[in-house]
């Protein structure tokens, strides 16, 4: 049976209007003012908004980054659930194979993780953690098989490939339209500054954001905008944080480059004095690139508002504080790097986004639905409310009221970095291909998350 959303304002990235929409089956079938009741069931959601599902495109609900932290706190069970009941139904994560594993391996590994464990839709970003012939040749098979993005590291030693690798890799990617994402910061410089600082014996976490300054992100960002102009590339940043990075990207696009930029809700909400706090309670914030200065956040927003950012998106990446954060209390870097994040994106960017009045609704929901469906390919399935597309459907009310708590979220993690922040705004019920799966940020029906074949243009 059909249901019938009635009495609610649908949102775009560009417009909002009153429109009452009919869902039937795992598709939106019909919208128009005051519809016709017929045989559906009726869902008054008057009062509320009705937002096309939310898209988190870069979590890391698998990780193991290999400083004997046995994995990120987070699986694709745990996170997704945690996404989908605040009003996130599509993830992408990142897929990441061993060194010397092939990208076909690591395929059916993430699908073992993720089949039948999401309770959000989910696809991958496929990492290239080293570049030869073997890998060359699996990039036409990823996307036949429905993996249109891939990302590369310029810092990590076991993840990281070298500039001419990153190049070749391009000139593939070119071939097919494939978006490439790349975490930059320049891992010599990075290794260099975190080795002094453990020479000094200055190890705590206030030495974390010391050892990647801005530089080193802006560094990265500008090489590696010039090796995509030699390539002539579209490309994505990830996780962008730095005001001296942004100025990178808008020189980029007054050459004439397309140029994607994504931050992350930590980078708009805290700061680096965070580091500083007492007990050890700065590992908390130990994510790369790391917090930054109020300047540099000031800077963020204004990109936000103008466009120059694109698209705002997690890095979810949990570590338990005790027994993973703590590894690190001799020395700050062996602090496992992430934060989790996946839950509360909707609701921090609504509250200090939307409800300040820093950007409107129709702008919140381009940053995180709209705009991240059109750059990964899963426009429009996904990203809009309109009839055809996916009944990916979150109904905010506006009027709510609420306090992060790593007490009361559902996030597999001991702490949240934004513990205490007062919200307006949440998910008063999220639709997921047309089944209502979420209710008040509790789970109705877990587990129902399909993979998302994405097809390229």
């Amino acid at each position: 049976m059909s249901i019938l959303l009635k009495g609610g304002t649908v949102v775009s990235a560009y417009n909002r209007r009153q429109l009452d929409v009919r869902l039937d089956g795992e598709k939106i079938i019909e919208m128009g003012a005051d519809l016709a009741i017929k045989d559906s069931v009726v869902e008054d959601v008057a009062g509320c908004y009705l937002l096309p599902g939310f898209i988190d495109a870069h979590t890391h609900l698998e990780l193991n980054n290999g400083k004997g932290s046995l994995g990120t706190a987070d699986n694709f069970t745990t996170g997704s659930q945690a996404a989908v009941a605040k009003g996130t139904t599509t993830i992408i994560d990142m897929a990441t194979p061993n060194k010397g594993g092939s990208l076909k391996e690591c395929l059916e590994t993430w699908n073992q993780l993720a089949a039948g464990k999401s309770s959000c839709d989910y696809t991958y970003h496929m990492s290239l953690i080293e570049w030869n012939a073997d890998i060359k040749a699996e990039i036409k098979e990823m996307i036949a098989a429905g993996i249109t993005s891939f990302k590369m590291y310029m810092a990590y030693d076991n993840l990281r490939t070298k500039d001419a690798e990153i190049f070749e890799a391009m000139l593939e990617f070119k071939k097919y339209g494939a978006m490439l994402g790349i975490h930059c910061e320049n891992g010599d410089l990075v290794n260099e500054m975190v080795a002094k600082f453990i020479a000094e014996k200055k190890l705590s976490p206030h030495y974390h954001p010391l050892s990647r300054p801005a530089s080193v992100e802006a560094e990265a960002v500008e090489r590696y905008l010039m090796i995509a102009d030699l390539a002539d590339l579209p490309v994505n940043i990830v996780h962008l944080s730095t005001s001296r990075s942004l100025a990178a990207v808008k020189r980029a696009r007054a050459r004439g480059q397309k140029v994607y930029v994504e931050t992350c809700p930590q980078y708009l909400v805290l700061d680096d004095h965070l580091y500083d706090s007492p007990n050890f309670e700065g590992a908390k914030y130990v994510c790369s690139p790391p917090l930054r200065s109020l300047e540099d956040q000031a800077v963020l927003w204004e990109g936000v508002i103008d466009g120059s950012v694109n698209t705002i998106s997690t890095d979810h990446c949990s570590f338990n504080f005790d027994g993973q954060k703590t590894v690190g209390k001799a020395d700050f870097s062996k602090i496992p790097n992430g934060m989790p994040g996946v839950e509360s994106r909707p609701e921090l960017i609504y509250t200090a986004g939307v409800a300040t009045g820093k950007i409107s609704l129709e702008r919140m929901v381009g940053l995180l639905s709209e705009d991240i469906a059109k750059q990964f390919a899963l426009y429009p399935q996904k990203g809009v409310i309109q009839p055809g597309s996916d009944a990916d459907i979150v109904v905010w009310d506006p009027k709510t009221t609420g306090v992060i708590a790593a007490a009361t979220q559902l996030q597999n993690v001991d702490y949240t970095p934004f513990e205490g922040f007062q919200t307006k705004g949440s998910a008063k019920a999220v639709y997921l291909r047309g089944q209502k799966v979420a209710e008040q940020g509790k789970m109705l029906a877990a587990k129902q998350g399909q993979f998302i074949f994405r097809t390229l243009h």
